[in-house]
């Protein structure tokens, strides 16, 4: 029986994370929820609260929540999903999915990582890793974290990644695809963070996002949420997958295992055969590279893609079975639920079940190491 792995869900971080599990030296100076004067849930920091959004940030985790602008507005954070940060209900959400196992990701989380400040960075990575331990705790065979790490200060990365591997059992830390410190990913500062990644058998997860103060494709050119969110998720993924490959990143560490999150499947196939199309023509350009592109990412690359995606039902065509997984995103407003397995399903009824296996569960299980 084909055991159904979700490749990237998220949580939504509760009111009670900062008071229960942040030092409290730093509460005052990490993005929190809070109200404003009109009782909308909003994103604080300090006394400063954000009221320029165009959206309550709760929506973005309630499905549906964006759809409707006045709906947005009145939503709390009250309104979310108990599944969303309680581990019993969310245990409950997928048995009513058909899900055996989530891979679990952070929701405001995704931005502590943009924290240029090393000591609140890690602080607030270290806050929401513990958190997250104990969350994970209730079913240590069901529920995996891909905890955050303050990648702006590579030695502070490391230990983290040390820590939470060591004493949490995690087996995948999250980075973001932008640059940090404008270094792009294969910068050889990062050198000894893939070395012990790659030492500790952790994978590397690439997921986007446009929160932060991080330079992100688009950025430069589109102010709405709209435009942002189409283009700097897979732009970002695609220039990552670009310097992980072309800047010896993988050829350097052949046993590092990376995947790329929140973009879709679509762009794999155009992306690789467009860097080996170059590769093949100028190749001496990126002398790091000493194999194709493509055989490096068949090697050690994943990719995640939710159930709608037409990746699903052209997999075989274009030769994306061995390393495309899929994702619920649940409970962000993109997501479908109830009945994400059943959609999958659906994109999948095409395929041969060896390659509705590997895409439901077996390709997540090689890439996060579960057993």
């Amino acid at each position: 029986m084909t055991k159904i792995i979700d490749a990237d869900g998220h949580i939504v971080e509760p009111r009670t994370f900062w008071q229960d599990y942040l030092e409290p030296k730093f509460r005052d100076r990490l993005p929190r929820i809070a109200k404003d004067s009109d009782g909308i849930d909003r994103i604080a920091v300090g006394d400063k609260i954000n009221t320029n959004s165009i959206y309550a940030p709760a929506a973005m985790c309630i499905p549906g929540g964006l759809a409707a602008p006045e709906l947005a507005r009145r939503l709390s954070w009250d309104d979310l999903r108990p599944g969303s940060y309680d581990p019993h209900a969310r245990l409950q959400d997928m048995d009513s999915e058909g899900i055996d196992v989530s891979v679990l990701f952070p929701s405001i989380g995704i931005g502590f990582v943009a924290i240029k400040d090393p000591e609140l960075s890690a602080a607030a990575c270290r806050a929401y890793n513990n958190w997250m331990a104990d969350f994970c705790r209730v079913a240590p065979d069901r529920l995996y974290s891909v905890a955050p790490v303050p990648l702006h200060d590579v030695e502070a990365a490391i230990v983290e990644m040390r820590r939470v591997v060591k004493e949490q059992g995690v087996r995948a830390v999250l980075v973001r695809s932008n640059p940090y410190n404008n270094r792009r990913l294969s910068d050889p500062a990062y050198e000894p963070f893939w070395a012990e990644a790659q030492e500790l058998n952790c994978t590397i997860a690439l997921h986007a996002a446009v929160t932060g103060d991080m330079p992100t494709a688009g950025f430069d050119r589109y102010h709405d949420f709209f435009q942002r969110m189409i283009i700097s998720h897979p732009l970002e993924q695609q220039m990552a997958c670009m310097d992980m490959i072309c800047g010896g990143v993988l050829d350097r560490f052949p046993r590092l295992r990376v995947a790329f999150l929140e973009a879709g499947g679509g762009w794999i196939p155009y992306w690789l055969a467009r860097l080996d199309e170059f590769h093949d023509k100028i190749g001496y350009m990126v002398p790091q590279a000493k194999l194709k592109p493509s055989e490096y990412f068949r090697r050690q690359c994943f990719c995640a893609c939710e159930p709608d995606d037409l990746a699903l039902k052209a997999a075989t065509a274009l030769g994306v079975v061995e390393y495309l997984m899929w994702a619920s995103d649940y409970p962000h407003y993109d997501c479908q639920f109830p009945g994400a397995v059943e959609e999958l399903r659906e994109h999948c009824a095409a395929l041969p079940e060896d390659s509705r296996q590997k895409i439901m569960g077996a390709n997540a299980a090689r890439c996060y190491g579960l057993s």
